[in-house]
């Protein structure tokens, strides 16, 4: 048996931006509780003071074994920020204060740069990539002599080695978190755009966008929850901590045709006065899903078809049509919910025809969307590029980037001559936006 501290890492740039409930650790304290460990958890995004509150837990509570979540690595919307220094920061503070714990870090950040992260941070004892549910009790259980478990990294040497991640855990043997690890209470008044308190009723996704690395981390085949033990879960944290606002952290939520559907059926079987979101796939989407998924709580439509021109879908690799947009576009402007639209500017081949497309497309948006003024914004940001995708290998041939350019710190695709087309599309968004609330007539198409 031993004492383990589950530390979940700085994720945000600041302390007023959208932090979320760390269900990751939070479920996997409570697999390792099953073994026979003791554990505790602590998420340094809730503390003023995030090193003080560390440094305070690690010595009263003197772990043996800790583990460190990166769950970001930075925080994307175009910015430059890195968050791979508080978690250098992180680490070198547990192994300075506890030189015998044994560091295991985890979590979707470190997932996308393993062997880069150990090999910078000697420090960490054992990495886990993807999935942990199975790999970390097994790891305690033999943390001297480890055998070979799916996804992780451990050192040889001056090398790192590193096994496939798993991709094949039984959703059907999900446990959901154990709250009394942490109490969901602070996390229900922070947000203002996400509900901080996220529900994962399946793993994997289908497919193939060329920036995107869920399917590595995931794998591409769906696993999913059964829809009564999610909505168990939507109930039991409704009625125990007064949850009103759900997130659905699937990489798509209204896939597989049935699924959602399924859970909303259950939860107004159930008669739960709830509410939630999550990111859909427009062609799943028609008209009798749409009013059941407003019945059912649906307070956010969220979509990213990222490609705002047919060429741009395409070189996305969303196996999506500019129409399949427009259509469930139309579909969810009939509701009283709020939609929100994320796109991707600058993509590679951009050109003054597909720019003039895209202006359309935003344009028919918010033409939908006028009647009832449901729409909540449109999200437009260049590509992150990370590592391993074919993105990556379309900014090197592109010139974009460069065999030396350090991907673990934030690199966009976007290149001249329209370095500058995200803002100036952002400001005929915003101009429409605020005219569209308004109720004041908009005649111009463009700034």
């Amino acid at each position: 048996m031993m004492r383990v501290l589950m530390v979940q890492c700085i994720a945000v740039e600041n302390a007023s931006q959208e932090r979320v409930y760390p269900i990751g650790i939070v479920a996997l304290a409570g697999l390792l509780q099953k073994s026979g460990h003791e554990v505790a958890v602590l998420d340094m995004n809730l503390e003023t003071d995030s090193y003080g509150a560390l440094k305070e837990k690690l010595l009263a509570y003197q772990p043996d074994v800790v583990g460190l979540s990166l769950r970001n690595i930075d925080p994307l919307a175009n910015k430059t920020v890195s968050l791979v220094p508080p978690f250098t920061a992180t680490v070198r503070l547990v192994r300075r204060l506890l030189p015998q714990a044994r560091i295991v870090a985890g979590g979707t950040a470190f997932s996308l740069f393993p062997k880069r992260l150990m090999q910078e941070l000697p420090e960490i004892d054992y990495g886990i990539v993807g999935e942990a549910e199975e790999t970390l009790p097994a790891l305690l259980a033999s943390i001297d002599h480890p055998p070979s478990l799916k996804g992780l990294c451990l050192r040889d040497g001056e090398n790192i080695r590193m096994n496939p991640p798993s991709t094949e855990f039984d959703m059907a043997r999900y446990e959901p978190p154990q709250r009394l690890f942490l109490d969901p209470a602070p996390y229900l008044t922070m947000n203002s755009y996400v509900p901080s308190i996220g529900i994962e009723t399946k793993r994997g996704c289908p497919f193939d966008c060329s920036y995107c690395v869920y399917p590595k981390l995931q794998g591409k085949r769906l696993r999913c929850r059964q829809p009564a033990a999610v909505v168990d879960e939507m109930e039991y944290l409704h009625r125990e901590y007064g949850v009103q606002s759900f997130h659905f952290t699937d990489p798509v939520i209204n896939i597989p045709h049935g699924h959602l559907e399924e859970i909303c059926r259950e939860i107004l079987r159930r008669k739960l006065n709830i509410r939630w979101d999550g990111f859909m796939r427009e062609e799943y989407l028609n008209q009798e899903n749409v009013f059941l998924f407003e019945k059912a709580g649906c307070e956010c439509f969220s979509f990213s078809p990222d490609g705002l021109s047919q060429q741009s879908l395409d070189v996305l690799g969303k196996n999506l049509r500019v129409e399949d947009i427009t259509r469930a576009a139309s579909l969810v402007a009939q509701t009283d919910v709020v939609s929100v639209y994320h796109f991707m500017v600058n993509v590679p081949g951009e050109n003054e025809q597909t720019i003039a497309e895209g202006i359309n497309l935003i344009e028919q948006i918010f033409q939908l969307h006028s009647k009832k003024k449901n729409l909540g914004t449109i999200v437009l940001n260049n590509i992150r590029i990370l590592p391993d995708t074919p993105m990556a290998a379309k900014a090197l041939a592109n010139g974009v980037t460069t065999p030396e350019t350090d991907l673990l710190y934030p690199v966009y695709y976007n290149p001249r001559p329209f370095e500058s087309l995200r803002y100036k599309l952002e400001t005929l968004h915003l101009c429409k936006n605020i005219f569209m609330w308004q109720g004041v007539q908009d005649e111009n198409s463009i700034a």
